[in-house]
């Protein structure tokens, strides 16, 4: 096996992906490391969907003009290809959602296309870095240690584990007391009546059990979608608060209780709902899902001003206008600011060079923001974005024999406008 490529992107998640086969598009040789044995990250592990809307209006036009495109539109498209007649349809809905096992073969075939190594159950274990670049790291897979070298590295674990790694700053969650957004684990039910089942009597009878101390979930409300199979709920409804996503105890004690509400939320349903008596809880995600955790503190750090302020970076390298989304880290409640229809913000490159690492680049919700601001472009579709500029960014950078931090920002602008993506 190959021990040094043009670029290594670890995080096989949609961010890692759309990293990985930009740079390979960038004539790249590029490695992309993934921990579980499947790419697509939260949205097959986690159970993580649908994708939340990233369209708008622009300029009075009577189509929407969609905010994420590039790699991730690919994506949908490959996803219809090879639907079910009955449900091709979600696949570009305003929510797109998808068959998870569909998923993990469009992006191994998509990888495969672009000529990405994919290495998979490999866990990131140790960075080297040497006077402010990473020279190489190393993994742990089936019992033996790698070690890998690349001219340029992405960070798209999500928990901005290898920038930490490699002694760049971050910041935990809140900026206030480092409280992190909740944490969810998404389930299904099977052979419920989906027709006649009643959704504000289901709200009404949660809200009264957790009133009377019989619901321990501190969820304000069942939050709960129709997904493409025939008499399936999906849940995206257990909450864990103040648990820390990145100490490894709190994270496994976080994934017990998640299990405890989940059980709590089916039974309730079961016992008490005619279109839940023949249900059966069928699945839940391998991984908790995680909203927030570290964030690089890195050349811009974006603000929540910015992001209502609709700004146009010089820079910007990705758009987005989905609500600021706060689930909230203290207990119940969820918070959202929307913007208004024809408005959208940019995320600047700069958001993605961490400090003290020159030849790094991170993308996904662990790029440099605050808080607030994280609560919008966390979204499936936006991170596909970063990642895909990440992975054009590595490739710019490398043909021009100059770091990332020292890359253009017109010429990685150009070339994302050229492979069909939106940046504003």
């Amino acid at each position: 096996m190959r021990k040094k490529y043009d670029v290594i992107v670890v995080g096989g998640g949609l961010t890692g992906v759309c990293a990985a086969i930009a740079a390979a598009r960038q004539n790249q040789k590029v490695l992309l490391i993934e921990q579980e044995g499947a790419l697509g990250g939260a949205a097959v592990n986690c159970l993580v969907t649908p994708f939340m809307p990233f369209h708008t209006k622009l300029n009075g036009d009577e189509e929407p003009t969609r905010l994420s495109q590039g790699i991730v539109l690919e994506i949908l498209d490959r996803l219809a290809e090879i639907a079910d007649d009955k449900y091709r349809k979600y696949c570009h809905a305003p929510c797109p959602s998808f068959n998870e096992e569909h998923l993990k073969v469009v992006l191994d075939r998509m990888c495969k296309k672009a000529k990405v190594t994919v290495l998979f159950h490999a866990m990131l274990c140790k960075s080297q870095v040497k006077e402010g670049r990473i020279t190489s790291i190393t993994v742990a897979c089936s019992g033996e240690l790698l070690r890998f070298k690349a001219t340029t590295f992405i960070d798209a674990t999500g928990d901005a584990d290898l920038a930490y790694m490699s002694g760049c700053p971050t910041q935990l969650g809140r900026e206030s007391d480092n409280r992190c957004q909740p944490m969810t684990l998404c389930f299904r039910a099977i052979n419920v009546d989906t027709v006649n089942w009643d959704r504000d009597a289901i709200q009404k009878l949660y809200k009264e059990q957790q009133a009377k101390g019989k619901i321990k979930n501190p969820r304000e409300n069942v939050l709960m979608f129709l997904v493409p199979h025939d008499n399936v709920v999906h849940f995206n409804s257990t909450r864990v608060i103040k648990h820390n996503p990145v100490d490894p105890l709190e994270l496994s004690k976080a994934e017990a209780l998640a299990r405890e509400q989940m059980l709590e939320l089916f039974t309730l349903l079961k016992k008490n709902f005619v279109a839940f008596k023949d249900a059966t809880l069928f699945n839940s995600g391998i991984s908790i899902g995680v909203r927030e955790s570290r964030k690089i503190i890195g050349k811009h750090v974006l603000n929540v001003d910015e992001v209502k302020n609709c700004v146009k970076f010089e820079d910007r390298i990705a758009a987005g206008n989905y609500d600021i989304d706060i689930h909230s880290p203290d207990g119940s409640g969820t918070s959202h600011y929307y913007f208004p229809e024809g408005q959208y913000y940019t995320i600047p490159y700069r958001s993605l060079l961490p400090e003290k690492v020159n030849n790094l680049l991170v993308a996904g919700r662990c790029i440099s923001s605050t808080h607030e601001a994280q609560a919008s472009y966390r979204i499936m579709p936006i991170v596909s974005t970063l990642g895909e500029a990440a992975g054009v960014a590595a490739g710019v950078a490398n043909k021009a024999n100059v770091d990332v931090v020292d890359a253009d920002y017109k010429v990685i602008q150009d070339e994302l406008v050229k492979a069909g993506a939106f940046i504003g």
